[in-house]
């Protein structure tokens, strides 16, 4: 990485430079956390120590809620383009009595679900890292390779950290000046290290399980199916159809009375030969194999995430690990990133409270708690046979998809509402809706790109009915944020978004017309034909990008987000820049003063 022009008043460079974060390890977390760094235009310096990145294997299912999010960061159509997709999973067994046959068949996301790519996407680690790694590249930013983080320390009388890190091709020491140092350096985090009282705890289990990426030859019916198979004799493996048409078969290595098998036995001759010996009686062999590795299945969660005083945190698998069985892995740490890095961004550029950093820890670790609790008994019902683990994917496949992953009430997550059907700390629900503007059919959730701004949601059921209870709502969203506005918008004319061509095509300053800190919508079902852009208050008009029409057939997004919302009512989502549901409610003409209150008390973390 070549230094680069001043930052936030900081030397982007290898050497002896500044920064604001130091993000150690350019895996899917690290990439996630830096990519979105850049983007909102804060200062971050990335070391991996690695010569270059993933080529092959690793990680490699992104799940329907990871895919959403990186179409909203505009990211997903080459893996979209070059990916498997897996819509359905079988289910195998034999037993003493009968030979290997297909017990069951399921759609692997059904639409209760509601999720709005319903199917598993493949594609190995390294190609999900390159579309993060060229869209920074693209914004001038490169990962520092061949860079091994040694130790961090507080400057006394500061609170800069000396991050201290090796160039392991010369040996040789460099310190980097930071304000914040994130550690997505896997399970063996040195940064982990630094935060007191973050060691891991949880179980090591005797599971073991080798992985096999490759273009195989067989005769079994299920090729481009995810297959959980289950054999009385030779353990269970999970087949998983791949990009260039490969497959990836996880074999349990594990003996039948549960000992380990040794590491040293463990290669790829041995786990092709269980996995042949399960198959029985189809056929299998391998004409190619790509990538070949072997783990011990560990549910560990780190006790700390973070370090407030000293300003350290762990992002993906430094805080958790678990079995690969479910494909969760990076998908939930790219999740723990995309989680800091609008928070870091708001403290960076002083319109947070130190506090908003404490629910960093408290939102990341209850998933990572929620993973290991689901991953301890998917591994059971894996061992157990068909039946159970049908049944497990039946009752957490909302979590698996990534679309359950919710967050409890907190700072972000005001007091649940009881009169719609989006809660706080879930995720928006995907609804298309029309936009005034150009009659263009969306989705909601994720036409407004990402640009570290909070969404706010006004649902007015008829516009003529409620124009005066929508121009006092407008009004006091004015006046409540405008201290706010005006401050993000010194804060980015001075330190700007990170800029990449690809932005011209996304034209941002629609959607900060207002503010850089909020993004003001309406969601009605009046006609397009019932009111005129003009006739709307001042702050909508300025918003003429985020007027909707509700009016596409199938559940309404006013039916998904607020059940029976009447024509009398309106209705104020809150969306953080995360796309997780901060604040929900309704009121009614009568009630609309409570709106002020309502708004001042969720954006207390503000300042």
């Amino acid at each position: 990485m070549s230094p680069s022009a001043d930052h936030e008043g900081y030397r982007i460079g290898p050497v002896d430079a500044s920064t604001t974060v130091v993000v150690v390890g350019a895996g899917p977390s690290g990439l996630m956390l830096a990519c979105n760094l850049v983007r909102f235009g804060i200062a971050v310096v990335i070391l991996d120590d690695r010569p270059d990145k993933t080529s092959t294997g690793k990680a490699d299912g992104m799940q329907p809620k990871t895919i959403e999010t990186f179409r909203q960061l505009g990211l997903a159509d080459p893996l979209l383009k070059n990916g498997a997709r897996v819509y359905d999973i079988s289910f195998w067994e034999s037993t003493a009595n009968e030979s290997l046959r297909r017990t069951g068949r399921k759609t692997h996301y059904p639409e209760h679900v509601g999720a709005s790519d319903p199917y598993i996407l493949l594609a190995h680690q390294g190609m999900v890292e390159e579309v993060m790694i060229d869209d920074m590249e693209a914004r001038g930013v490169f990962v520092t390779r061949n860079s091994k983080f040694v130790s961090c320390s507080r400057v006394d009388g500061t609170t800069k950290l000396d991050i201290v890190y090796e160039d392991v091709t010369t040996n040789t020491p460099h310190n980097i000046s930071a304000d914040y140092l994130v550690g997505c350096d896997g399970a063996r985090s040195k940064v982990r290290s630094f935060i007191p009282e973050a060691e891991l705890e949880g179980e090591l289990t005797n599971a073991a399980w080798g992985v096999l990426d490759g273009v195989i030859d067989t005769n079994f019916p299920d090729l481009w199916s995810k297959v959980a198979l289950r054999s009385h004799s030779a353990g269970s493996i999970l087949w998983i159809p791949r990009e260039k048409g490969m497959t990836r078969l996880y074999v349990e290595l594990s003996s039948t009375d549960g000992e380990r098998v040794e590491k040293s036995k463990a290669t790829t001759e041995y786990v092709m030969s269980r996995a042949r010996e399960a198959m029985q009686p189809f056929s299998l062999e391998w004409k190619t194999v790509e990538w070949f590795g072997t783990y011990v299945v560990g549910q560990r969660v780190a006790k700390r995430f973070m370090d407030s005083e000293a300003k350290i945190f762990i992002a993906g698998d430094a805080g958790h690990c678990h079995s690969a069985l479910a494909a969760q892995g990076a998908n939930t740490s790219m999740h723990d990133s995309f989680n800091l890095a609008w928070k870091l961004n708001l403290l960076v550029r002083g319109l947070a409270k130190p506090s908003l950093l404490q629910t960093y820890e408290a939102e990341r670790q209850k998933i990572a708690y929620d993973l290991i609790n689901f991953d301890v008994e998917h591994c059971k019902a894996f061992a157990a046979g068909d039946a159970e683990l049908a049944k497990n994917f039946d009752e957490n496949i909302r979590f698996i998809s990534g679309v359950g992953a919710e967050y409890a009430p907190g700072m972000l997550t005001y007091a649940p509402a009881t009169t719609s059907r989006l809660q706080p700390g879930m995720f928006q629900l995907p609804a298309k809706v029309t936009r005034y503007i150009d009659a263009n059919p969306v989705d909601i959730q994720l036409d407004v790109p990402l640009l570290g701004q909070f969404k706010i949601y006004v649902f007015v059921p008829d516009v003529c009915r409620s124009k005066t209870s929508l121009n006092y709502i407008c009004q006091q969203m004015q006046s409540i944020f405008a201290d706010v506005g005006v401050r993000a918008g010194q804060s980015y004319q001075k330190h700007s978004r990170g800029h990449s061509p690809s932005d011209e095509f996304v034209q941002a300053h629609r959607y900060t017309a207002v503010s850089n800190a909020f993004t003001f919508a309406m969601v009605t079902k009046s006609a397009q034909s019932d009111f005129e852009i003009a006739d709307l208050p001042k702050i909508l008009q300025v918003s003429r990008w985020t007027l909707y029409i509700d009016n596409i057939g199938g559940p309404s997004c006013t039916k998904k987000w607020f059940g029976d919302l009447s024509m009398e009512r309106i209705g104020v989502v809150v969306v953080r820049p995360d796309g997780y549901v901060g604040a929900i409610d309704t009121w009614d003409a009568k009630q609309v003063g409570a709106i002020e209150q309502w708004l001042q008390g969720y954006f207390s973390f503000m300042v």
